[in-house]
């Protein structure tokens, strides 16, 4: 990866830098409800801020669709973005023309000001040439710190990078550095879990990560769809009867690049989906026909955490079991603890991203012992099927 950083930006007090940033966090009743991927951006913020630059802030909201959207509106995200930065964010109503340019020109050396929501115009997400330049317009230098809307070629994620001189952010430097070493240039053995409900929506995925990968774990509702296709009995288990063929056919692919496909062996089944529901182990081809299999057994644990001891870079989508409801969270737990001992321990590079997988590792308290967690969502699992992300590819262009 060729990127330039904000280590090869010197010399920008009184520029103005356009810092695109995800800002697209929850909001109930009108206030944030986690600032996760605003406390993620600060650092980018703050430093440029005490550079003494001029920190124009790009940023979405939702999907308002090219139209003015009140309840769409940045502004009601400002409270949270003054808390975790510490200072007075400057607020205007427009992202370009008369009300950006003004507010630019009031703003102090290291002030800050946060853009209304770019996507208020139609321009934004068609990367409208004419819209690109307005945008441009307000600024010297172009920071892009939103890896999670890099699969995008917005105005703001791609356009901006061949009208201004670009840079990654702090934020997108981590991610790309942490992703280069989950797959770009990893150390090997290599393993990843990927679970969830579907195998549907995630064929691209797996497809590509057998071509990658020394060992490939499913688990999930997904896993049911693999055994079924090699003749397994799930009951009443979720299951994607008429993908059994694309199931076979990713086997078979495995199988050609040397990739292990590991499975559940046994399985905690249970007549009803709820917390406490009466369970039972058993062996995966002993599943009772009015039962569910909702997380993967003790036999199954042992053999995923058997990998993870083997595996030098761990690549983690989506959970075993039906995490969200115990007593079948206990395998995505138990494995997520053995990762992170791992990685505590220096024998293991853990990447794991995908909204799920993030929830997962927090409820077992872990996330924080991951080398890497993703809060990319959508660009993380384009980024794992092995697509082009534009966002990312124009900064790997500058010269």
């Amino acid at each position: 990866m060729t990127f330039k950083t904000l280590d090869n930006l010197t010399d920008i007090a009184g520029k103005r830098v356009l810092v695109r940033v995800d800002l697209n966090v929850p909001v109930k009743d009108g206030k944030v409800t986690d600032a996760t991927r605003i406390e993620r951006v600060a650092p980018t913020i703050l430093e440029l801020s005490k550079k003494g630059a001029k920190v124009i802030l790009l940023a979405h909201f939702g999907r308002p669709k090219g139209e003015v959207v009140a309840d769409m509106s940045l502004k009601q995200i400002l409270p949270a973005v003054n808390e975790v930065l510490g200072t007075t964010v400057a607020f205007a109503s427009d992202c370009i023309g008369d009300a950006a340019a003004s507010a630019i020109a009031t703003l102090d050396n290291g002030g800050i000001l946060l853009l209304e929501n770019t996507r208020f115009h139609k321009g934004e997400e068609k990367n409208n040439p004419d819209f690109t330049a307005a945008l441009a317009a307000n600024g010297d230098i172009y920071v892009n710190d939103a890896f999670s809307a890099a699969h995008r070629a917005h105005s703001s994620t791609e356009g901006l990078a061949h009208l201004l001189p670009a840079y990654a952010g702090r934020t997108m430097q981590a991610e790309l550095e942490a992703l280069e070493k989950g797959l770009g240039n990893p150390n090997r053995p290599v393993v990843a879990i990927v679970g969830g409900a579907k195998v549907s929506t995630k064929i691209d995925l797996l497809m590509n990560l057998v071509k990658k990968v020394d060992a490939l774990v499913i688990g999930g509702g997904m896993a049911n769809t693999f055994l079924a296709a090699r003749g397994t009995d799930v009951g009443k288990s979720l299951c994607e009867h008429d993908l059994a063929d694309t199931a076979k056919q990713i086997m078979i692919e495995a199988a050609g690049a040397g990739c292990a496909i590991v499975l559940p062996e046994d399985g905690v089944v249970a007549r009803e989906f709820k917390a406490n529901a009466e369970n039972e182990v058993v062996d995966v081809s002993a599943i009772p026909a009015d039962a569910m299999m909702l997380d993967v057994g003790p036999n199954t644990i042992e053999a995923v955490n058997a990998w993870i001891s083997r595996a030098s870079t761990l690549v983690w989508n989506g959970p075993l079991g039906a995490f969200e409801i115990a007593p079948f969270d206990t395998a995505t737990v138990a494995a997520a603890k053995h990762a992170a001992a791992r990685t505590r321990e220096g024998k293991l590079v853990s990447v794991a991203g995908g909204g799920d997988t993030v929830a997962a590792l927090n409820h077992a308290g872990v996330a924080d012992d991951f080398t890497y967690v993703s809060t990319a969502g959508g660009a993380f699992l384009e980024w794992m099927e092995g697509k082009p992300l534009p966002g990312v590819d124009v900064l790997n262009q500058q010269k």
